[in-house]
């Protein structure tokens, strides 16, 4: 209610200047009344009638008001008043006594004792003009603080009535960060009604939120469920961003500590939660079964992909986690995370590079991983178009060691982290994936054949991109976007398939979950993405306009870089499991001892740096991998 009052009368800048004069009216009026009063009462005069008193009011009221509005006495902050504003209302009460008196000399209005009124008068209307700056200056303390209490709330609506937002409002009910104000639903069809003491409130258009936030003080409108959200993000987020209303989204479940929402886990809503799709959804109760109390290794582990791996994998239980990667300071701070939220946590950064079989070999045999999570890998298209070498060293030979050391050690199971790029390759990047994939089906079939011994499991997870990942378009948009543009987009027509690194690790554990080995797991993504559109949707959820506040550049494809990404999971070239978003990619199989020949000769042609053979010789082990937009296309024909 005092937020209300304060915002219609503009408390939280000033006092307006028509209130201010209203109220000094009043003042010098009632100060009039006074005046006569005293004089009737200790003159006695039988000549100050009712009609006198009336009279005299209303001069005083239309000398006061002339008198304020030329000397504009209510055109000051009275919070800043210095002796110069003091000095100006009483030059204003004085001008006001002087009109009174010609008033007494022209008009018929003459009776003992005025002079001693007038006196009176001008001495009790500046005092009740002081008093009355006195009590504004209190009064306007009382309710900045009040407001001041009140902003370290966040004045919330919850949007929607359903059972997740209603129980979201009775989590938040003792909050010290957000202040539940009521329910907003789209339409007038629940006007005025109530839930729980709480008023619904309604929006229809931006007009709508306008309102709200003027006259209700409204600070963010929060969401249940990130479905909502997509549901209105052309509609209720674009209102929500033209006017800087704050858009949050309510943490899942399992983020709710002791059946509070802590302050960090409600955060607001990211380009990540409006893919238009609905998040895909798993079997966590089967992952937990399937890696409960086991050894897990995690190579690549302060990557984006496998950093998100660690912390879902610690989440589950698992009894040991192996870090393996070489970046020292990604790796520093992922274990100062896993420190922090989980002291209790057995767990073992070891700096090493998959290229280094000894090193690797010295991770195995001292901690004897039953599980190995496989996301080392170098994976921007550009940079790997121009270090041929090192994109095979790393991606292929290392995933080799990698899996070599798995047989060797006995894992249980290893599952490798592959990418669409590797359908149909037009890059290195995606083609060192497709040879790491061959290398490891191969393996696989081998054991199961019996050419190789051994009784590790292998399968390979493909995916598009990962929103938000290191080096993804949405980090660099972002920062763009924040230095006031331009946003940088390849071509207008450029799309991509995208899910969240959290979708994607779980996606990955599921696969590894219902896995018989030596499969290659694609997973439905959904429709692909527009990167213009998501560079546009991106700039107005931050505020600004496309084209207008933010420009968009486009800077023409990359080398490597097509247009459109594979399809990656169509009845076609894939075939279903029991889960309706992974499926099993349909693709040639490789014998274990070509693979294994073709995977040594490309590891020295690439230690000996020889660009031109070891790109052949890819594209002969890889025929369908066609260079686009690259200096590599020469060798296709």
């Amino acid at each position: 209610m005092i937020r209300k009052l304060a915002t219609k009368l503009h408390l939280d800048r000033y006092f307006s200047a028509k209130l201010i004069l209203a109220i000094d009216l009043c003042a010098s009026v009632f100060a009039s009344g006074v005046a006569v009063l005293f004089a009737k009462l200790i003159i006695s005069s039988s000549d100050i009638t009712e009609n006198a008193v009336l009279i005299w009011l209303v001069s005083a009221a239309v000398t006061s008001l002339l008198m304020f509005f030329l000397l504009k006495t209510n055109h000051s902050i009275i919070r800043h008043s210095t002796l110069r504003e003091l000095a100006t209302l009483f030059m204003a009460v004085v001008g006001k006594e002087v009109l009174l008196s010609l008033l007494y000399i022209v008009h018929e209005f003459r009776y003992p004792g005025f002079w001693y009124v007038l006196l009176s008068d001008l001495v009790l209307t500046f005092t009740f003009l002081l008093l009355v700056r006195i009590s504004m200056i209190v009064v306007y303390d009382a309710i900045m603080n009040k407001l001041k209490v009140d902003k370290s709330r966040l004045q919330v609506l919850v949007f929607g009535t359903n059972d997740k937002s209603v129980a979201l409002v009775k989590r938040l009910y003792n909050s010290p960060h957000y202040s539940i104000v009521g329910f907003l639903v789209p339409g007038t069809a629940l006007k005025s009604q109530t839930i729980d003491g709480l008023k619904i409130y309604y929006y229809t258009d931006g007009g709508s939120i306008v309102y709200l936030k003027k006259y209700h003080g409204i600070d963010a409108i929060l969401f249940s469920r990130d479905k909502d959200a997509r549901d209105v993000q052309g509609t209720l987020i674009k209102y929500c961003t033209d006017n800087n209303l704050k858009v949050l989204l309510a943490p899942e479940i399992d983020e709710v500590i002791d059946g509070k929402i802590m302050k960090n886990s409600i955060r607001e809503v990211k380009i990540e939660d409006l893919l238009g799709r609905p998040e895909i959804k798993i079997s966590m109760k089967e992952i937990t079964d399937n890696f409960k109390g086991k050894t897990v290794m995690v190579t690549g582990a302060a990557g984006s992909i496998g950093s998100e791996l660690c912390r879902q994998l610690v989440a589950i239980g698992i009894g040991r986690l192996i870090l393996y990667d070489n970046a020292e300071t990604p790796m520093h701070n992922l274990r100062l995370e896993l420190e922090e939220r989980y002291p209790g946590l057995n767990y073992v950064p070891v700096i090493g590079d998959v290229r280094l079989e000894p090193r690797l070999d010295f991770a195995f045999r001292t901690y004897r991983p039953d599980v190995v999570f496989h996301a080392a890998a170098y994976k921007h298209v550009p940079l790997m178009e121009e270090n041929p070498c090192e994109a095979v060293l790393v991606n292929v030979a290392g995933s080799r060691n990698v899996a070599d050391k798995c047989i060797e050690y006995n894992v249980e199971k290893m599952v490798m982290i592959s990418t669409d790029k590797a359908v149909n390759p037009t890059n290195i990047m995606g083609c060192t994936k497709r040879l790491a994939e061959i290398y490891v089906q191969s393996l696989g079939l081998a054991i199961e054949s019996g050419k190789v011994k051994g009784a590790t499991k292998f399968v390979t997870t493909r995916f598009g991109n990962v929103l938000g990942s290191n080096g993804s378009v949405i980090p660099r948009f972002k920062e763009q976007i924040m230095h006031g543009g331009p946003v940088t987009v390849t071509h207008p027509d450029i799309t991509r398939f995208f899910m969240t690194i959290p979708e994607a690790c779980r996606l990955v554990m599921e696969a590894a979950t219902m896995t018989n080995g030596n499969q290659i797991f694609v997973f439905d993504m959904g429709e692909s993405v527009k990167i213009d559109t998501l560079a546009r949707n991106m700039i107005t959820l931050a505020g600004f306009k496309p084209d207008v506040d933010i420009k968009i550049e486009y800077t023409g494809l990359r080398p490597g870089e097509k247009l459109y990404e594979e399809v990656l999971a169509n009845n076609e070239n894939t075939l279903p499991t029991s889960h309706n978003r992974i499926r099993i990619a349909k693709v040639r199989e490789y014998d274990y001892d070509e693979a294994k020949k073709a995977v040594d000769v490309l590891e020295n042609l690439s230690r000996a740096v020889n660009i031109p053979d070891m790109v052949i010789f890819m594209k002969k082990v890889v025929p369908e991998f066609k260079s686009k937009n690259s200096r590599f296309e020469i060798y296709d024909k």
